[in-house]
């Protein structure tokens, strides 16, 4: 049988049409392509990964805090002070200039044991309190003083010395609520046996000639006591360093000719 030429090609086009679509590979591989998403998911986990690695970095951070916690309460003892001024000073100034920070362990109380309230440990460094206290007569002066971090912890101190201090006129010598004239003008009208305060504030009235100290026989440092964030007075920054300033600039040189005597409570 033959068929017509234009039939012929009309069925070879017919059949590969066919054949190109059983072949045409574009329908199934785009589809394909649509429902791979491999890149997102690839792209998704490196950041969920460096978010977690972050968080892991932030959560292992120590804190001043975390170390006191771990660490025993120990007494404070004169090298303590001595190895405080030695690091502060020690890049900065030469060895004869480290040699005149240096003082006795006769220039020191006896330290807290950890065992003793505020009241028994003056009570022991200082048993004859009533003899100096009655003999005490000058103003802008006290016989003692006592530093601490803070004016909460300076009431603290006041109120947990009643039964060694009897009947003797405290000074709070702090800044909170407190000008410094008006400490000025008390100290010039008035005379006191103890000064309780922070190192800023007694630093001030001592660089304006306003507290005299060569009637003070004892300086108390509140070493051992800890705030809420477990820190010593020594362990924050500002208190660190307004106390060494006062140690160098006024206490040391008294210390060394014996007029004064450092106590670690």
């Amino acid at each position: 049988m033959n068929l017509d030429p234009s039939e012929d090609e009309a069925i070879e086009k017919t059949s590969e049409n066919r054949t190109a679509a059983c072949q045409d590979p574009d329908s199934k591989p785009a589809v394909k392509k649509k429902r791979k998403q491999p890149t997102e998911c690839f792209l998704n986990q490196p950041e969920e990964k460096q978010e977690s690695t972050v968080k892991a970095k932030k959560r292992k951070k120590k804190k001043i805090s975390d170390v006191l916690q771990k660490s025993a309460p120990k007494p404070g003892v004169p090298a303590d002070l001595q190895n405080l001024l030695t690091q502060h000073f020690g890049e900065n100034r030469s060895i004869i200039e480290l040699e005149e920070l240096q003082l006795s362990d006769s220039c020191f109380l006896p330290a807290n044991d950890l065992t003793h309230s505020f009241s028994s440990y003056l009570k022991e460094i200082c048993p004859k309190w009533a003899k100096l206290r009655r003999s005490h007569k000058e103003k802008k002066s006290v016989v003692m003083l006592v530093l601490c971090s803070s004016a909460l912890r300076s009431l603290e101190l006041i109120k947990s010395m009643t039964a060694f201090k009897g009947d003797c006129r405290v000074l709070k010598l702090f800044a909170k609520h407190i000008k410094i004239k008006e400490q000025m003008n008390m100290l010039e009208k008035g005379v006191f046996h103890i000064g309780v305060g922070t190192p800023g504030r007694v630093k001030a009235l001592v660089e304006q000639d306003a507290l005299c100290l060569n009637s003070t026989k004892y300086m108390i440092l509140d070493w051992n006591w800890r705030d809420q964030k477990l820190r010593r007075m020594v362990d924050i920054p500002e208190i660190k360093k307004e106390t060494i300033d006062l140690l160098e600039k006024s206490i040391i040189k008294l210390c060394r000719d014996g007029s004064v005597k450092l106590g670690l409570f």
